[in-house]
């Protein structure tokens, strides 16, 4: 069971806690978070790209020569695709690239991703984050605390105002609810930041 210390926002240890084996203490499947990966990415292309076929171009209509007696080729619309500002054959229509994965996949793979980061060192527990008006440079002041000069993903219990407006405007800097929680912005960002009460969260989750 991994045992960590916990800070305050002023960076001073206040604590330790023991986050559970089935969340934070898994060995990582690489694989499966590879596969979380890409299903994401995927889900968040447009896929609003589209050609015009022969029956969205505009003309063509009339046939443009009787079909046998002047020795040219038999034609029947100016807009066939061999023909110049013709219509396109086989292109892009839009659709959706979104797909799921298994629920136990998606679930092995967050954990996979939090266990990661205690291994790694880079999971930091706080032992709360509350702000009393939204200040940008006291939430900077809270990352030179915990010595956090990399990307980091900041995660809290619920849904703060204060928090959220304090971060928006820092480069590298995301904050997502425990219930936000993903396998891509967890990989995207160097430093995990998360309060004890949301790590609670994630144990009750996804335990």
């Amino acid at each position: 069971m991994p045992k960590l210390s916990v800070f305050d926002q002023k960076g001073a240890e206040v604590g330790n806690v023991e986050l559970a084996d089935s969340v934070f203490g898994i060995t990582p499947n690489e694989h499966v978070v590879y596969q979380a990966i890409v299903m994401q990415q995927a889900s968040r292309r447009q896929g609003t790209h589209a050609v015009k076929n022969r029956s969205a171009v505009r003309g063509g209509g009339r046939k443009p020569w009787k079909q046998k007696g002047t020795g040219r080729a038999r034609q029947g619309s100016i807009r066939s695709p061999q023909w110049v500002g013709g219509g396109t054959v086989f292109g892009p229509t839009p659709r959706s690239y979104a797909y799921k994965l298994p629920k136990k996949a998606r679930r092995l793979a967050i954990k996979s991703v939090l266990s990661e980061k205690v291994v790694d060192n880079d999971l930091i527990v706080l032992d709360g984050l509350a702000f009393d008006a939204p200040k940008t440079k006291d939430f900077i002041a809270v990352l030179k605390n915990l010595s956090v000069s990399e990307k980091a993903l900041v995660v809290t219990q619920d849904f703060d105002d204060n928090v959220i407006l304090s971060s928006r405007n820092i480069p590298g800097v995301t904050v997502l609810t425990a219930t936000e929680v993903n396998v891509l912005d967890v990989v995207a960002h160097n430093k995990l930041i998360v309060t004890k009460e949301a790590a609670e969260k994630l144990e009750e989750v996804l335990g």
